[in-house]
């Protein structure tokens, strides 16, 4: 099996809580905790869950704009743990990042040329001031913008056109791997579509590898080949993302779904049932012990608020994080089988950076 562009193993950060005269450690903020997956070469990889699961920080985490707490992050087969300055210069090269608020992410002080010019200069791409205007226009056409938008600042710009200029700055460098945070939340639905449809070319086009993180669970169910689904800082279910919408297992992941809105009568057909107590997500700062969807969780058991559940494989390559995955996988296929719904079978290998085996044992169903 290929190794993954991105390896992901145990990944946590923790947020120190101060308090008091002396500033003294009080607790943590446990953003990120034991997240664990891993990214195919040219994949689009979806992560998705409630505000304040741990999604970007994860983004954020990865391509080092946070240090981990602990974890391995595995690029191209490089260790990133305690790497050297030559290794991080390298890694940012090929991995980049763009957010969510085109706004706040560009400086309103700069034209969009001094913008995309910083790259250039940082990495010595382009050679003479000539060359890197040149590169410049062609960055902007490759997002599909007149070089002419250049001279302009990001105030004269609309939402759109900053998250195009964003996108252009990520590519300066010819990243390999982009992480998406959120990029078309803030836009308009026509924007939306055109913006998505941009990534999906450049993927052709320069054989980019995605971590798309989103809200949006029909844009995930659109482009993304798998995706996981995280909650309190944690990933609870991980597999193809067809499988995770037509066979979900986690209470968690049929909230979600059953949540999101219907358009057609395929997608009623295929809505899970309610399986959640009302409720909101619980602060990272003093989370639910064991599972911590215990508390809005309506087939919880006593195990489940005492044990933190291992992975579970209930299909190849769909993983599990729950007490009662076993017993749902098995009700979940009585149920599709009663519907005249065909569970769909998606070929792939199972991926490594699950889990730890000597913490986290998996098991199979």
């Amino acid at each position: 099996m290929t190794e993954p562009i991105l390896g992901v193993e145990n990944l946590m950060k923790y947020f120190p809580i101060r308090s008091g005269l002396f500033r003294r450690v009080v607790g943590h903020v446990k953003a990120v905790d034991h997240v664990s997956f891993g990214v195919q070469e040219g994949e689009i990889f979806g992560l998705v869950g409630e505000s304040g699961s741990g999604k970007s920080t994860v983004a954020k985490t990865i391509v080092q704009l946070y240090r981990p707490t602990a974890g391995t992050i595995r690029f191209k087969g490089r260790d990133l743990t305690g790497a050297t300055k030559e290794t991080m210069r390298w890694f940012r090269s090929q991995a980049q990042m763009v957010f969510q608020d085109p706004k706040s992410s560009l400086n309103p002080r700069r034209s969009i040329a001094s913008i995309l010019e910083d790259p250039l200069i940082v990495y010595g791409i382009g050679g003479s001031r000539r060359g890197r205007e040149q590169m410049i226009r062609s960055l902007l056409e490759q997002v599909e913008m007149s070089g002419r938008y250049m001279y302009k600042y990001p105030s004269a710009l609309s939402g759109g056109q900053r998250q195009r200029v964003a996108i252009a700055r990520a590519l300066a460098v010819h990243p390999s791997f982009l992480a998406l945070d959120e990029p078309t939340s803030a836009l308009d639905v026509s924007v939306q579509a055109k913006l998505i449809n941009l990534f999906l070319g450049l993927k052709e086009e320069l054989g980019l590898s995605y971590l798309f993180i989103t809200h949006n669970l029909s844009l995930l169910r659109t482009i993304a080949g798998r995706a996981a689904v995280m909650y309190v800082g944690r990933i609870y279910e991980l597999g193809p993302t067809e499988l995770l919408f037509r066979h979900p297992i986690h209470p968690y992941t049929r909230a979600l779904i059953a949540a999101a809105p219907v358009v057609t009568s395929e997608e009623e057909q295929i809505k899970p049932q309610q399986m959640s107590k009302e409720g909101e997500i619980p602060s990272p700062a003093n989370p639910p012990s064991g599972c911590a969807f215990h508390p809005r969780c309506s087939v919880a058991e006593s195990g489940c608020s005492e044990e933190l559940p291992s992975p579970v494989e209930v299909e190849t390559g769909h993983w599990v994080w729950c007490h009662q995955a076993g017993t749902l996988a098995s009700a979940e296929g009585v149920s599709r089988a009663e519907s005249g719904l065909a569970v769909v079978e998606i070929p792939g290998e199972r991926l490594p950076f699950l889990g730890n085996p000597a913490t986290e044992p998996s098991r199979r169903v």
